[in-house]
Formats: C-alpha cells, structure tokens, sequence
C-alpha cells in the first residue's frame, strides 16, 4: 500500500476498486473508509497536506528514535484522518455499519469483491 493510495483522496483511491456506494475502496482485500465526499475541495486538499506532513513527521521521528515526537505526530495523523472522515463516525446516513479495515471477503461486500478476483 502507497500512503497516496490508502488514505482517502478520492482521485488517488481510484487506483484500487471502489465499492459501488463510494464507502470503501480495496487494497490487499481489505476495504478502507474514503474521505467524506461532502467536504468542501479546498479544505479536503488541505486535509490531505496535513495529513502528508503528518505522515513525513512520523517517520523523521521514528528515524530520530524520538518516541514522544512521534507519539505527536500519530495524534496529528490520526485528528487529520477523523477530520477527513477516514476514521470516527461515519460520514454517510441510514445507519449502516462500518467495515473499515475489514477484509471484503467477510463484509457485504464479498459477492462484489469476488468479482474483482
């Protein structure tokens, strides 16, 4: 997984399949939350260079052995991705559950997944 293709910009997803109802997209056989699709471009664009800072902050402290800078920056990755609606509540209505991190083969999505295949 490239850290472009995991984290939910929508047009870097397109490169793994996307589940029909735009909740998921697949890497590995695992579904991963796209970002709210309501967000506002321009603050979805700056989410996600928060969230790249966040990710080079990560691994420049775990290059430095420095564990409280990077116990900081997993908080900064992990407040961008709620803020994009990666993780936390789910951004869609109706109650349905969440499947994130799920293999598809174990979700309602294992007849579509299938196909893939």
């Amino acid at each position: 997984m490239t850290a472009d293709s995991q984290h939910g910009d929508r047009s870097r997803a397109t490169h793994h399949p996307v589940t029909a109802d735009g909740r998921y997209f697949v890497v590995r056989g695992r579904l991963w939350r796209m970002s709210n699709p309501a967000l506002d471009p321009i603050e979805r664009e700056r989410l996600v260079k928060e969230l790249m800072a966040a990710r080079r902050a990560v691994a420049t402290a775990k290059r430095a052995q420095d564990h409280g800078a990077e116990a900081h920056a997993h908080a900064a990755v992990d407040r961008t991705k709620r803020a994009l609606g990666e993780r936390g509540p789910v951004w869609w209505e109706g109650g349905a559950p969440d499947y994130n991190r799920h293999m598809a083969r174990n979700t309602p999505y294992a007849d579509w997944f299938a196909t893939l295949t």
